[in-house]
């Protein structure tokens, strides 16, 4: 592998302006090592001509050459989750339905992310239409985990994580309703951040008022480019009456005013919910897991407090699934109701569009004050701590060929997403949340590790959730975590460390 494949996205985007590497041999690197690593992962699909990206990426050397600069990301390949339209290049959604769909605009991240000067060379596999924590389709098959192949990489971002972690791409975006920024990246090793709601706006979409579960966002090995592409994709767009109208700028020079300070987490006070008194149901390592992880912040300066629990879970996940799914059916509905397309969704798309349909306003009324009620309590955490921890995902990264976790140490799950019941409650809040690496499982052994020692240790993530708004907090956080744990954080997957 290319030593330039394993920079962050800030370190090549300097190396190119400086003229000390050239778009075209970044490209060259980065499609020789996709072609070497993507055909056993299957994280980046619909690659694109290699003939016309290096002619794209030579037209950028020649700007640069002449003093241009389309901005941050000039010259970086970059493969957009396949739920995003991209111009000129398939946008399937992981559906039969859209294989063919070539969308004539691009997405407004997307055309965001392209005016920064990224060259799109595909896109990053996603389940069927984003729904579930596990990344596979019938359009291209799944994607395995970058720590161990006969093992799912999480979802929906799942290409996405993979990607970044296999070093095919440097910093890559990603979606997230319920935990599809954050399961990934906590199973593959890197960092994934859901931004407060309305931060990144989200065009075209069907509806623009009442959709505030899922957002897009960046997700990266390096928090300084976190910072970066989150500056990018930010910033408040008319036709998204709900966007967040906050300078975009501020994330970089926040974190540049930053970048010198000693890595300390002095005072920050961490609220630790995990399991929230037993409530959830959590395979074997994955707490003790995340407790590395707070040992490290404590190590830092911060103290580890255990907020009482000041909600009631059951009554937030009936509220969460009919809110869910009246959202997912807008999308899904039509094609539910057609007999031909019918047939072409997977079963857990056919169930929200079910679900969906016996739904009563006032139930949905219902739903939302319940929301209403535990965003009130929600908040009221942050009276007495700065970040509240919870784990990234209740399990392990489970089995490639299995659709979805039935069960949790003998406990059924009553829905194909129930097991990642831990993820709702920054969704619900519109709170951001960050995945940080914790720590690593040992399957064999049974054991939570310190550092991947072992050919099939596998990623634990830990999520840390800011208030809403807060999400410069969470890049802070990330820097000073990774700055004082630099070995631990990029480590690489095994296939990696053989090559």
């Amino acid at each position: 592998m290319n030593n330039w494949l394993n920079q962050s996205a800030y370190a090549i985007s300097e190396a190119i302006h400086q003229r000390r590497l050239t778009c075209v041999e970044l490209m060259t690197f980065s499609l020789d090592h996709i072609n070497e690593h993507n055909p056993a992962f299957n994280a980046i699909v619909s690659l694109q001509e290699p003939d016309v990206l290096l002619a794209e990426a030579h037209q950028c050397d020649l700007e640069i050459g002449q003093g241009k600069s389309r901005g941050w990301l000039h010259g970086i390949p970059q493969a957009i989750k396949d739920l995003a339209a991209t111009k000129g290049i398939a946008s399937t959604r992981g559906s039969p339905l859209f294989a063919s769909n070539i969308p004539t605009q691009d997405a407004l991240m997307v055309k965001r992310m392209r005016q920064a000067g990224a060259l799109l060379i595909g896109k990053t596999n996603t389940p069927e239409f984003g729904l579930g924590s596990q990344t596979y389709n019938p359009v291209f098959g799944a994607t395995a985990n970058a720590w161990d192949p006969t093992r799912t990489s999480g979802g929906s971002s799942g290409g996405a994580a993979v990607a970044l972690a296999l070093r095919m791409l440097c910093v890559a975006d990603g979606s997230d309703m319920g935990g599809s920024l954050r399961n990934p990246a906590g199973w593959n090793h890197v960092y994934g951040l859901r931004p407060t709601q309305g931060l990144v706006p989200k065009w075209p979409a069907a509806d623009a008022f009442f959709s505030q579960l899922g957002t897009e966002g960046p997700m990266a090995r390096h928090a300084i480019d976190l910072a970066h592409l989150l500056a990018i994709q930010s910033g408040a767009d008319p036709r998204a009456p709900l966007s967040v109208k906050q300078a975009p700028q501020q994330f970089i020079a926040l974190f540049n005013a930053n970048n010198q300070r000693p890595n300390s987490m002095a005072g920050l006070r961490i609220g630790w919910l995990g399991d929230l008194n037993g409530y959830l149901n959590t395979e074997p390592g994955v707490l003790a897991g995340c407790k590395q992880a707070l040992n490290r912040f404590e190590a830092l300066g911060a103290s580890i407090v255990e907020p009482r629990l000041s909600f009631d879970p059951e009554a937030l996940w009936t509220a969460w699934i009919r809110i869910r799914s009246a959202l997912v059916s807008l999308e899904l509905e039509p094609l539910f109701d057609d007999e031909v397309s019918r047939l072409k969704l997977k079963p857990e798309a056919q169930w929200e569009v079910e679900h969906a349909k016996r739904l009563s306003a006032s139930q949905l009324m219902q739903a939302s004050a319940v929301r209403t009620s535990f965003y009130q309590s929600w908040l009221s955490y942050f009276d007495h701590v700065d970040v509240l921890a919870l784990p990234s995902a209740q399990v392990h990264p489970y089995a490639l060929d299995r659709a979805w976790v039935g069960s949790i140490n003998g406990k059924a799950m009553d829905s194909y997403h129930r097991w990642m019941e831990t993820v709702i409650y920054a969704t619900m809040a519109g709170s951001p949340a960050l995945s940080v690496p914790a720590a690593f499982w040992d399957p064999v052994r049974e054991l939570v590790l310190n550092e991947p020692i072992d050919a099939g240790a596998l990623p634990i993530g830990i999520q840390m959730v800011a208030a809403p708004h807060q999400d410069a907090q969470l890049l802070r956080l990330a820097h000073a975590y990774e700055k004082a744990n630099e070995d631990f954080m990029h480590a690489r997957p095994p296939i990696l460390r053989r090559s």
